[in-house]
């Protein structure tokens, strides 16, 4: 019992360190080379896929769509300050590409993830 709390608390931990610095790489104007130069959709992917994986870990009572509903709420969130940020802009395409990242996040924690940390 004790273990499983120490595990959910360090997922927590995790998933607020993660989801606080996607916010922050989504609403900075500072340009982070590694960022810049790789493919953005792919970013999306796999933020809004480890953010999955870890709120999975994290809440383990919390059901499939609470989880994918807040994390969309969140990607939602970002694209609509990027609508009012110099140099950002909304885009759906970076939208869809989290929802491809939560959907595969879902289908991969459920066999996987959950096996390892039974």
């Amino acid at each position: 019992m004790i273990n499983r709390v120490l595990n959910e608390t360090l997922f927590r931990v995790l998933f607020l360190i993660c989801i606080l610095s996607i916010e922050f790489l989504a609403t900075t104007t500072i340009e982070i080379k590694v960022v810049e130069n790789s493919w953005d959709k792919l970013n999306h992917f796999f933020a809004f896929f480890t953010l999955y994986i870890l709120l999975s870990l994290a809440f383990r009572e919390w059901n499939i769509l609470k989880k994918a509903l807040l994390l969309l709420i969140f990607g939602m969130q970002i694209e609509v300050v990027q609508h009012f940020i110099e140099g950002r802009f909304f885009s759906f395409l970076d939208f869809f590409a989290d929802s491809v990242g939560i959907l595969l996040g879902v289908l991969f924690y459920t066999p996987v993830v959950k096996r390892l940390f039974k």
